[in-house]
């Protein structure tokens, strides 16, 4: 299938895109650089847990926009541009400025390729072209994190059943190797996670808080 060139654009432009670091640059606002601190990861989860709920939330809606403006606007250019575009063509065009604004944030341009773990950033993705699997796999995110008190094992979870999702939903072959694409960076991106998982000293939400609480 051939895109039109302007979609190549839109695509390097979605990687950029995604290549901010929102949680490195909000955490530097306040004079704390996150890569040194905590897990090190630029992510919501780490910004939450050195700088508090509000620039974690700020962080991961940031990371999820990372993805839904670009999505959003190759998908308003080529509907609204005049050009005759197929659906299929629109969807492939948006799919691969999803993939490409979450490589961005994994393998950050401005960070010489480093980046976070992904998942917020896959949100935002699956909020525009599944939205139904990404809320199914947002409630799951939610369940598990809370009854487990661990963040990496609801991100594992989700990232492992987003594919599935997205095919039982009858999802485009796009959509369905995407999730696949995406699961996979987002479980070897948690290796370190998975290992401290089985040694029993990964970071729980529940033990942090109890600790927070008995401090006071």
């Amino acid at each position: 299938m051939q895109l039109e060139p302007i979609v190549y654009l839109f695509v390097i432009i979605s990687y950029l895109v995604g290549s901010i670091p929102t949680g490195l640059i909000l955490s530097k606002a306040t004079g704390v650089d996150i890569r040194k601190s905590g897990s090190g990861n630029i992510g919501a989860t780490n910004v939450t847990r050195l700088l508090g709920k509000k620039l974690g939330v700020l962080t991961l809606v940031g990371d999820a926009l990372k993805a839904v403006i670009p999505m959003l606007a190759v998908h308003w250019y080529l509907v609204h541009a005049g050009m005759e575009v197929k659906s299929h063509e629109v969807d492939l065009a948006v799919t691969l400025c999803g993939g490409a604004a979450f490589l961005g944030h994994m393998y950050s341009l401005y960070l010489k390729f480093r980046g976070g773990k992904g998942v917020a950033t896959a949100l935002g993705v699956f909020v525009v072209i599944e939205p139904l699997a990404a809320l199914i796999s947002l409630l799951l995110f939610i369940a598990v994190v809370y009854f487990s008190g661990y963040v990496a094992v609801g991100s594992l979870l989700v990232a492992a059943l987003m594919t599935l999702w997205i095919w039982l939903l009858d999802g485009s072959p796009n959509h369905v190797f995407l999730a696949f694409f995406i699961g996979v960076l987002i479980w070897l991106k948690h290796a370190d996670n998975i290992k401290r998982l089985f040694a029993g000293t990964e970071a729980n939400w529940r033990a942090m808080k109890k600790e927070k609480y008995q401090a006071k």
